[in-house]
């Protein structure tokens, strides 16, 4: 099942499928069931992240061609960092670059598969690994590169955590109708064109091995969302680089979950 969550015309977060026409088919989770539909149609007013997150665990450098481009060595172990859950926004939510990134252009864009943790992961054993998966969808790691960098002190989490830097959406889709999550076309486009074009299956770990590795001895709490890394043709390795900047418009797409698109401001 396709699962959005989105305010309706009174401002009420609701969860729904199906949407079409600015309407949605009501649905509520029950427990082990999944979703059931309750029958209503509502209005959608806005699109929200398809969850709220605990948390944003990230990682770098997880696509085999992205690293290249980096000029990077594979990494023996992912590559962990966190964004604040604060930055997750939806779709058709506008990308808001702050004023520390329009002094100079720095802010780049990075298509990721999303993975929402169903129940309390520790210590998950490998073969186990997809049953804690709530489901699957788009993400976008937007990265303030100076931040990143430099004036962050060479650290990762500031620059990819202001608000609105973690675009969500715009729905989640249950395991049940994406068993394979490694083997999913990504891609990225800014004002039409294609960025990144890519597969899941380039990624140096697989879903599985990042849910593994993630709960050693730490527990990952439900709506924990894990971004998986971003394939190669981010905007700081072109020649010229390219940077996005108010009133481009992003579109990330992956295949069977559907297309994000998010404006800048």
């Amino acid at each position: 099942m396709k699962i959005l969550r989105f305010t309706d015309s009174e401002g009420i977060v609701r969860l729904g499928t199906n949407p079409a026409d600015g309407m949605a088919t009501e649905v509520i989770a029950a427990g082990d069931k999944g979703y059931e539909p309750t029958g209503q149609l509502r209005a959608i007013h806005s699109f929200l992240a398809p969850v709220q997150p605990a948390a944003i665990i990230c990682i770098g450098l997880n696509y085999r061609e992205h690293a290249k481009e980096t000029g990077l060595e594979l990494p023996r172990y992912p590559v962990v960092f966190m964004k604040n859950p604060a930055a997750a926004t939806g779709h058709g939510q506008p990308v808001v670059l702050p004023e520390s990134c329009r002094k100079k252009a720095q802010t780049d864009y990075e298509a990721e598969l999303a993975v929402i943790i169903s129940r309390p992961a520790k210590n998950v054993r490998l073969g186990d690994a997809l049953s804690y998966v709530k489901g699957y969808t788009v993400g976008n790691d937007i990265s303030a590169r100076s931040w990143q960098k430099h004036a962050g002190g060479g650290q990762w989490v500031r620059g990819k955590s202001f608000d609105t830097f973690c675009p969500l959406g715009p729905v989640m889709v249950t395991p049940d109708e994406l068993p394979d999550p490694d083997s999913l076309g990504i891609g990225c486009r800014v004002n039409g064109q294609t960025m990144q074009q890519s597969n899941t299956s380039d990624m140096i770990f697989a879903v599985s091995e990042l849910i593994a590795y993630l709960s050693e001895d730490t527990t990952l709490l439900p709506d924990t969302v894990i971004l998986t890394g971003t394939p190669s043709g981010v905007g700081f390795t072109r020649n010229p680089p390219v940077f996005l900047s108010p009133g481009d418009r992003l579109e990330t797409e992956i295949d069977k979950i559907g297309t994000l698109v998010n404006a800048v401001i």
